[in-house]
């Protein structure tokens, strides 16, 4: 089913993305990467082969957006599928009072760009094109996979901006779900737990196996290939839409 459909990947250098694009294109698929880590993203495309493009840009940007869907577009044909991995991650109490400090602003508002503003920006344009699609004999036109996190349900000390971020992805995934099924385009959420992905490299070895323990089954970090996998699944099952599916081994986060 996947074979010949055209994806966008954000955030496709590194991590999620990443295993994300070597998945979709060993089964078939053409794929473009937008990630503002350009050079890096270059590296993924040219170890995969013609099938994976590369547009350089940031998912708040309505241009850098639409430039990579122009290039789907242009080199592909069309657009089938969306999915939004890129993300930013930061870790800051709310107020220092050892040091009598509030954080700083900058930190939450950066969150919330990247992480919810980026996504809806990439859904609302991609849509448009998905919208142009010749329908399935089962009426799909498209298919949008966005990524929270399981810390939008069980954030811990200091990680507010990013609890709140990825919440408001869950949140507006039945809306929008809602708002496109005319077109026959669905919309799912993947909530992953702790992945082997840049976005964790910041914790300390103890952290790591920390979480390792508080996880039932399997006992380790999610693999980026697993949530690629899922995103296939996503993709592949036409009664999944406007939906949160968690993929953490059920892992629970618990006061430290």
């Amino acid at each position: 089913m996947l074979k010949g459909m055209v994806s966008l990947v954000t955030g496709g250098a590194s991590g999620l993305g990443k295993a994300t694009v070597e998945t979709l294109a060993k089964l078939g698929g053409k794929v473009v990467i937008l990630d503002i880590q350009g050079t890096r993203a270059e590296i993924v495309a040219k170890s995969i082969g013609e099938n994976v493009l590369v547009s350089t840009g940031c998912v708040t940007s309505e241009a850098d957006v639409k430039k990579a869907l122009d290039l789907a577009k242009t080199k592909f044909g069309r657009l089938d599928n969306l999915v939004n991995c890129a993300g930013y991650s930061m870790s800051h109490q709310t107020y220092n009072f050892h040091k009598d400090k509030c954080v700083d602003l900058d930190h939450f508002e950066k969150c919330i760009n990247v992480n919810t503003v980026g996504t809806f920006n990439t859904i609302r344009l991609a849509a448009g094109l998905m919208g142009k699609n010749k329908p399935s004999e089962s009426g799909q036109r498209g298919v949008i996979v966005n990524t929270a996190s399981t810390i939008a349900m069980e954030g811990d000390i200091g990680q507010a901006a990013y609890a709140a971020s990825t919440a408001a992805v869950i949140g507006m995934t039945l809306p929008i779900a809602r708002d496109l099924a005319s077109q026959g385009i669905r919309v799912m959420t993947i909530a992953p737990g702790i992945f082997e992905t840049p976005l964790v490299s910041y914790l300390p070895e103890k952290m790591i196996e920390f979480i390792k323990r508080m996880t039932p089954f399997p006992s380790r970090l999610g693999k980026p290939e697993e949530f690629a996998h899922l995103v296939t699944s996503i993709i592949e099952n036409p009664m999944l839409n406007g939906e949160v599916i968690r993929i953490d081994g059920a892992q629970r986060w618990f006061p430290l």
